[in-house]
């Protein structure tokens, strides 16, 4: 974040030298009394299409005063005033920035941001990482989805971004083009493309950072002939300066995300298994650190079928190794002893006492006959099944017992239900429950609510039942990947 303070500071200090040089006032009074023009006024600068009212223009960009004889410290106060002003501008806008915590969002802001700095009402960047691991993506401010492919249709090497994206001469600099239609050096087709899409001229930077490198370019697009003041050029020069960063960060933290939800899915069933009498539907979303719920559907002889959830305690790679190893271990203790749930997940407790000493879990296990419409379920501290039918929506009550990994040695009975024809078994993680935000209890009423009411017309499908669900139960994005929780729905539809 920028330090306004210290800046402030470092030019009060020096507009009190200023004043006490009465050498400097003297010459000031002197030119101003024989009307030569102020040494410290700024030169003829070009027109300029429009400054945007939240950035307000500073004194120091002004002409002589008249009255610099009679108050020889005015025009010195004057220019403190715009640095001030401009300074508070500039932290307002790095603060904003600094809220966003996507990618996505903190892209949209460098623009918008940048737009109102230099007097811009169009413009877009392109995100195009150097290294080349992704992501790219093109983000656009006043231009339509058709009107960025229409600019994306001119040769990339007559683009502004085209040029600092490839590293072309002069790309480092900011590039100004103050009239594209009427310079005969632009690509014909440029020209062509800027009289339809109505710009006349464009301003560009690199995003760009020592560490990571050229990150994309920005480009503002004026109405008009025209490009911006010095002092713009320089605001928003900071501004792009500590945007780079901000976004290097984000970049990294983005990446980090993909690589977890693709180390976890990687560790979940890449298909679920086809059993006759029962349809299967998964759904998983996952926390951006990676946590630790899992599930799993295997086939096992005799037509039987084989239903796990479960969760880690902790996040990040080490919860991911584990829930890694937990799943191998019950898939195995599954084939081996799946008709006994209380001891498939009395193996799964001694597994994890001597691979995890320092770690609990909860887990469920269910040993289905689809034929015969009988499941033999067993829970160690997880949450209960939830039966959905026409004339049924209830909780499964399953014996209370502690999480794996909290007493020397786990043992609770297992529990029949009869799942009866069309009816639909839904197993879950409590990561459903906690990203609602509310009480256990209140999560759990939103829950039973939410099965009780799925549509009559979306119960013959297990995946559609999941999904209304999840989306009633976590509406307005909650349901999303990137969430404080993972979040786990197995369905089983029984014929």
């Amino acid at each position: 974040m920028l330090d306004i303070g210290s800046l402030v500071r470092v030019h009060v200090d020096a507009v009190i030298a200023a004043q006490n040089d009465m050498g400097v006032c003297d010459a000031i009074r002197r030119n101003a009394l024989v009307g030569k023009p102020v040494a410290m006024s700024a030169p003829h600068l070009p027109k300029v299409a429009g400054i945007d009212p939240m950035v307000p223009v500073s004194a120091h960009t002004a002409g002589p005063l008249a009255n610099v004889a009679t108050a020889p410290g005015a025009f010195i106060q004057d220019r403190l005033a715009g640095w001030v002003s401009d300074l508070t501008t500039l932290h307002e806008l790095t603060e904003r920035l600094a809220r966003t915590s996507t990618l996505d969002d903190a892209l949209h802001e460098l623009l918008d941001a940048g737009a109102a700095l230099v007097g811009a009402r169009r413009g877009l960047i392109v995100f195009e990482p150097s290294d080349r691991r992704g992501p790219v993506s093109t983000i656009g401010l006043g231009l339509a989805h058709a009107e960025l492919g229409h600019i994306e249709t001119v040769p990339r090497s007559a683009t502004s971004y085209g040029r600092i994206l490839d590293g072309l001469p002069a790309a480092e600099a900011p590039l100004t083009s103050p009239d594209l239609l009427g310079d005969a050096s632009v690509d014909p087709r440029h020209r062509e493309v800027a009289a339809r899409l109505g710009y006349a001229a464009s301003y560009a930077l690199p995003i760009t950072t020592d560490a990571t490198g050229r990150l994309g370019a920005a480009v503002w697009l004026y109405d008009e002939p025209a490009e911006p003041l010095e002092r713009q050029r320089h605001l928003v020069g900071l501004y792009a300066g500590y945007a780079s960063e901000h976004l290097a960060r984000l970049l990294e933290l983005e990446r980090a995300r993909a690589d977890v939800a693709t180390i976890t899915e990687e560790l979940l069933p890449s298909r679920l298994p086809r059993v006759t009498g029962v349809q299967l539907a998964a759904r998983h979303r996952t926390a951006p650190r990676g946590g630790g719920d899992w599930y799993d559907a295997l086939a096992l002889p005799e037509g039987a079928l084989g239903l796990a959830v479960g969760s880690v305690g902790g996040s990040g790679p080490s919860a991911l190794a584990a829930m890694g190893r937990l799943r191998a271990g019950l898939r195995a203790y599954a084939v081996m002893e799946g008709e006994d749930p209380v001891a498939v997940l009395s193996d799964l407790e001694l597994l994890l006492r001597l691979t995890e000493p320092a770690r609990s879990a909860t887990a469920l296990f269910a040993y289905c006959e689809p034929a015969r419409h009988k499941i033999l379920l067993a829970g160690a501290g997880h949450t209960p099944p939830l039966v959905i039918g026409d004339r049924r929506t209830e909780f499964v009550e399953t014996s209370l017992s502690a999480p794996l990994g909290m007493l020397a040695c786990w043992e609770a009975p297992s529990v029949e239900i009869a799942p009866a024809p069309g009816e639909t078994v839904l197993l879950y993680t409590d990561g459903l429950l906690r990203r609602t935000g509310d009480s256990m209890d209140r999560a759990f009423a939103r829950l039973h609510s939410a099965a009780a009411n799925v549509p009559r017309a979306l119960r013959h499908d297990a995946g559609f039942v999941a999904d209304h669900v999840l989306r009633t139960v976590l509406p307005d994005g909650l349901d999303q990947t990137g969430g404080t929780e993972d979040v786990v729905i197995l369905a089983a539809r029984f014929d």
